[in-house]
């Protein structure tokens, strides 16, 4: 089975989404995706997979988004796909591929709707707050 995690080691949110992904039994293939950045072909593929543009997928906090003023409607689906790819710290994160789909996997528990093996148990995210098991469908 394959599964892609568009990791930053930073961020504690991409941290747990890997925690829970290793929790299920696999180990994904992690990019980190600020020292290895997506191709503009497969940002793009990714974005669509997950039925979001660019505009959902920039990261504000931490980013020159301000300072590069991304919250202006002047600029247009390119140009913000051309302002990620020149600073890949915009794209927002973790991004996960499983069989199952793509998703931004904010909250980090999202994930658990991709995973093929979603049944985990509980998990404590590093600030301890814990998220449930999940029931068996």
């Amino acid at each position: 089975m394959s599964i892609t995690i568009y990791h930053n080691p930073a961020c504690g949110t991409s941290r747990n989404t890997l925690a829970m992904i290793r929790q299920s039994g696999e180990e994904p293939e992690v990019i980190e995706y600020l020292k290895t950045p997506p191709s503009r072909e497969t940002l793009v593929d990714l974005m669509a997979r997950m039925g979001m543009g660019p505009r959902e997928l920039l990261r504000q906090k931490g980013t020159p988004y301000a300072d590069l003023d991304l919250g202006n409607p002047k600029w247009t689906d390119d140009q913000l796909i051309d302002f990620m790819m020149a600073h890949p710290i915009l794209i927002n994160r973790p991004i996960v591929v499983t069989p199952l789909g793509v998703k931004l996997c904010r909250p980090s528990e999202a994930v658990l709707d991709i995973l093929p093996n979603a049944d985990i148990g509980a998990f404590t995210k590093e600030d301890g707050d814990v998220v449930p098991a999940r029931r068996k469908s």
